[in-house]
């Protein structure tokens, strides 16, 4: 299946490279089930180190959320950190915390290593309170300073209306260390690279079943197999039926973005900054300029059910026009869905299931960089490098609740967007 209609997708010029699906039985030392960006950067550790690598892709490269997203890198979790703490306790809360910081690091440091262009970097991220926060931020930023050297800065309000020109904002924590990309350009590189080093992707090959083959395992497609003494399910919100057990681990959650009409005029009347801004409502929006400025691409909402592009453009738009007035008369060119995993406690389930047996999936809404950590600690498990996924552990794969899961998703997302206006309203 081509690539869906994104801004990425027109930015690349993307028919795309395809490549061959698996006709054949092949053997290697890991397959990894899913080319998005977890299967992609632990494929790469993998072939970096010598091993002989493969990775099956149901569609195309980068095809799903990995593609998709609103390109924002940044440390943290989906979950907050004081549910992480709460599961993990405190010392190790904060260790998960610097792996999600060592997450921004390795994609920094891979779209150097690659001289990755196409990726149109852009550094700087200011997260917005849409309520009255400044002991809040304060005490955020004299933390992550105290406790990781991670220095972002308190902006005041007049500050915050300097970069972003809406009565809605008030104060505002800007990091320059963050940026924006195209993550599908980055996810093309990362293959790439490593079928530079001699590892086979294959796309247009869903896994149809998983079985033990001796002291290994064999991934079956409809044409052919791989047969690894390691396999790894990285098949986040498109994980097929092949693995139930990932499957009924996490919830498939919509989220949406669009991309406006050119009118950088307009634009520069709400938005005068380059850098990408997310709002800290629990239940927010996230956008950034793009096209230099020409255009804005605006994400947010979630559902368990993906709407109809007109309709999810429609309530975008409304979001944007209702945070800048002023943008009312901006068009929208186009708008697109992506599924995430979320699994019930926010966290991503990363680790071994059983001997040669691995998942890295359910990154949820904050997944490049975490992506990143996931993809590398497994790899290093398999290389014997470190035992890394093991702070995962307290993170299991808890059922999802089926249809009742979905239902109290949409219903917490509700609340949230409930509790996020009347503390927008007490604040007015």
């Amino acid at each position: 299946m081509p690539y869906i209609d994104t801004y990425y997708r027109m930015t690349l010029g993307l028919g795309g490279e395809d490549l061959a699906p698996l006709t054949s039985a092949i053997e290697a030392d890991a397959c990894v089930v899913g080319a998005g960006l977890a299967g992609l950067t632990g494929a790469l550790e993998l072939a970096r180190a010598g091993r002989r690598v493969c990775v099956l892709e149901a569609e195309k490269v980068g095809w799903g959320a990995s593609g998709r997203n609103g390109g924002m890198v940044s440390p943290g979790w989906s979950a907050r950190h004081e549910t992480v703490e709460m599961y993990a306790g405190k010392d190790q809360a904060v260790t998960l915390h610097r792996l999600s910081m060592e997450g921004v690091d390795i994609v920094s440091g891979n779209l150097a290593a690659l001289d990755v262009g196409e990726a149109r970097v852009v550094l700087g991220h200011l997260s917005a309170a849409r309520h009255a926060a400044a002991d809040e931020l304060r005490r955020q930023r004299d933390w992550l300073a105290r406790t990781f050297g991670y220095e972002v800065e308190y902006w005041e309000r007049e500050r915050v209306r300097e970069a972003i020109d809406s009565p809605r904002y008030h104060q505002g924590l800007f990091s320059p260390r963050a940026f924006h990309f195209n993550p599908l350009a980055y996810a093309l590189a990362l293959a790439a690279e490593i079928r530079r080093l001699g590892g086979m992707i294959f796309e247009n090959s869903p896994v149809v079943a998983i079985e033990t083959d001796g002291g290994a395992r064999r991934a079956r497609t409809a044409q052919g197999s791989v047969t690894a003494r390691d396999m790894v399910i990285c098949g986040g919100g498109y994980t097929g039926a092949f693995a139930p057990w990932v499957r009924s681990s996490y919830l498939p959650v919509a989220t949406y973005v669009m991309l406006t009409q050119a009118d950088p005029d307009l634009i520069a009347t709400a938005i005068r900054t380059t850098a990408a801004i997310g709002d800290r409502r629990r239940a927010g929006d996230y956008y950034r300029l793009v096209d230099g400025g020409a255009r804005i691409l605006w994400g947010g909402k979630i559902t368990t059910r993906t709407s109809e592009p007109h309709a999810l453009a429609r309530r975008l738009h409304d979001s944007m026009s209702s945070t800048f007035p002023q943008l009312k008369p901006l068009g929208v060119d186009m708008a697109w869905s992506g599924l995430m995993g979320y699994a019930r406690h926010l966290m991503p389930q990363i680790g071994r299931m059983e001997e040669g047996l691995w998942v890295c999936a359910a990154f949820g809404g904050h997944g490049v960089n975490t992506t990143a950590i996931g993809g590398k600690v497994v790899a290093e498990a398999i290389l014997g490098e470190s035992d890394r996924y093991r702070l995962f552990a307290p993170f299991g794969l808890t059922w999802n609740g089926g249809v009742f899961g979905r239902a109290a998703v949409q219903a917490t997302y509700w609340a949230l967007q409930a509790d996020d206006a009347v503390r927008e309203a007490l604040s007015r």
